[in-house]
């Protein structure tokens, strides 16, 4: 009988896990989400503070949560 895996728990720090060094830049450059600059990279490259990009994630969940229940989905 094989073991599975167990699942990873959710990072503490958040919902995302930036942990991997893709997601470090050494040039700082404006947030996408805020004017703050930041040394941090999304999944597209794209300079984001985490906590930002949590908060957009956060906020599209809420409007697709809105627009199924609002039928416009």
């Amino acid at each position: 009988m094989t073991r599975r895996p167990r699942p990873q728990p959710p990072p503490t720090t958040g919902v995302l896990d930036w942990r991997d060094s893709s997601h470090w830049s050494w040039q700082a450059k404006q947030c996408r989400y805020c004017p703050g600059l930041t040394q941090l990279r999304d999944s597209k490259g794209k300079p984001a503070h985490k906590t930002c990009a949590e908060a957009a994630l956060q906020q599209q969940a809420a409007d697709a949560a809105d627009a199924y229940q609002n039928g416009t989905l």
